[in-house]
């Protein structure tokens, strides 16, 4: 599906693209009567939008749609067709309530859309909805779609563990770059630069008017952003700057995913060329540092970039290896879609060992991309649609490597949510916080609210507790046999048994508390900790 090679290609250039025209029409009519193809005949207007639609221009195909529709509001196809539009763009509500319209007018013509209808509320966090609609499109085809139900069925256990996850999340706050590091437009691939600078990619445009083909700014490219100093507010930055280091930016092509070798020496990065429908494809270049400057990129070789799209590079080191990993969609000893791969560096030499595959511990059928290797604590990290998830993409750890892994963990929520998650990656410096891109509610978005990624800053709690002691007010003697309740401002409450009177509570940054001591015969007594 072209979506998912824009993701894999770190921008939405349908967004891009569709947006930009779908302005320059508006620009051109300003009233719908003014447009041309709003006076088409019915079947030559729908020839126009199946036109747009198989061109991979959602958003102006979904215009043409709903006016067609308007003349036909029966007719399955066009609400099918919306449907489609509206997941490709990421726009969950409006491709979940028409797939359930199809389904319900048509299920035998469109027995998948309870299916489709069902991935759609799961992406927007209605479990208890998506688990209904994924047990009906199983009880309806009782002897056909087996690998679909059986989908189906990992796809009802990723709503579970969502809730579950959601019931006892990790002690993380999730927060957003900001507008200095994130625009309207899709950001990708977080590369920090010590603890005080970020590398990553973007478009920096806020409005489709901004763009312009010529000048190459629609292009997406590399920047850099500044933490900002003596400010309250954690992890902010500064104004995001072009990253000029090297001749790594290009007008002709889209940039992104940009990280160092170990020793610093070699800085690989993707263009990404666009194709037929908008699709998208990836190759991976390395640039030297040699004589006080950067060299000239060049296309890996070696078989690295054999086949399809070759994209996400990351180089570290593994045990005493130094080793490259990256996703690619090449057919020959895949395990389905995109899977992660890795080539093993003679440093001595400068060669790369023909690629791998890193094995059915981390691929799956489905789609596995991002890798991020923490060398300190031995794990990959990679986000993968084929594992179970809470959402679309979910970020997963794996021990081990280059080859074998184990104990494959879903990061859990707030990290992983109903949306998209990509690019994990860990700041370099020993602190346990890290990035995150995702186009969960709260993104700055050009179109829909999930429509676009932002990269988000994870910020791992401190382990906070509080502790105390119950005591007799006129005589000061510590209590026992003594309940103690502690419950935040959003009602959830704790509770301590208390033998000897003394207690403890783990507590979250950012909540304040209230604590009540009880026991019978006694007034009760209040006291609160922020």
């Amino acid at each position: 599906k072209n979506w998912l090679f824009l993701i894999l290609a770190t921008v939405l250039v349908t967004i891009q693209i569709d947006a930009n025209a779908q302005q320059q029409r508006k620009e051109k009519y300003r009233n719908k009567a003014d447009d041309p193809v709003s006076k088409l005949p019915y079947y030559k207007k729908l020839r126009w939008a199946d036109d747009l639609f198989r061109s991979g221009s959602y958003f102006n195909a979904i215009e043409y749609y709903q006016q067609l529709k308007q003349e036909d509001e029966r007719n399955m196809y066009l609400t099918f067709q919306l449907a489609e539009c509206y997941s490709y763009t990421r726009d969950y509500a409006p491709a979940a309530a028409y797939y359930a319209e199809v389904y319900s007018s048509s299920s035998k013509l469109y027995p998948e859309a309870i299916y489709r209808s069902a991935l759609m509320e799961k992406q927007l966090g209605n479990y208890d909805a998506a688990i209904a609609k994924f047990n009906k499109f199983i009880a309806d085809n009782p002897k056909t779609y087996k690998k679909m139900k059986k989908r189906a069925l990992r796809e009802i256990e990723g709503c579970n563990m969502a809730m579950n996850s959601i019931k006892d999340p990790q002690q993380v706050s999730i927060v957003n770059a900001g507008p200095n590091v994130n625009s309207a437009y899709t950001e990708s691939s977080p590369y920090p630069l010590g603890d005080s600078t970020l590398l990553f990619s973007t478009m920096r445009q806020n409005s489709v008017a901004e763009i312009d083909k010529r000048t190459g700014d629609y292009m997406s490219r590399f920047m850099v952003s500044h933490k900002q100093k003596h400010v309250e507010q954690a992890d902010s930055f500064q104004w995001a700057l072009p990253f000029d280091d090297g001749n790594f930016n290009n007008k002709k092509f889209h940039v992104a995913n940009g990280c160092y070798s170990p020793g610093g020496d070699r800085f690989y990065f993707t263009k990404c060329g666009e194709m037929d429908s908008l699709k998208i494809e990836c190759k991976i270049y390395v640039s030297k540092f040699e004589k006080s400057k950067w060299t000239e990129p060049q296309l890996l070789g070696e078989g690295i970039n054999e086949g399809g799209s070759n994209t996400n590079p990351y180089c570290a080191k593994v045990g005493k290896k130094e080793v490259l990993f990256f996703s690619s969609n090449r057919k020959l000893q895949s395990r389905g879609g995109y899977d992660i791969w890795y080539s093993v560096i003679d440093t001595r030499t400068g060669d790369y060992r023909r690629p791998q595959n890193a094995g059915k511990q981390v691929n799956t059928e489905e789609d596995e991309i991002t890798p991020y290797y923490d060398s300190r604590e031995g794990k990959l990290f990679f986000a993968s649609k084929g594992w179970v998830t809470m959402g679309g993409f979910d970020i997963y750890s794996a021990t081990g490597g280059p080859s074998r892994y184990t104990n494959v963990q879903n990061l859990g929520y707030p990290i992983n949510t109903a949306a998209d998650e990509m690019y994990f990656i860990k700041d370099p410096v020993g602190k346990p916080d890290a990035y995150i891109v995702s186009n969960r509610i709260g993104s700055i978005a050009l179109k829909n609210p999930t429509c676009c990624d932002d990269i988000w800053r994870i910020q791992y709690e401190p382990k906070l507790y509080v502790m105390g002691k119950v005591v007799n007010r006129k005589t000061q003697q510590q209590m026992s046999e003594v309940v103690v309740k502690m419950v935040d401002q959003n009602g959830d409450l704790k509770t301590f048994n208390s033998t000897d009177g003394t207690f403890g509570f783990n507590m979250s940054r950012g909540k304040s508390y209230v604590l009540t001591g009880d026991k019978t015969q006694y007034a009760s007594s209040r006291a609160s900790v922020s």
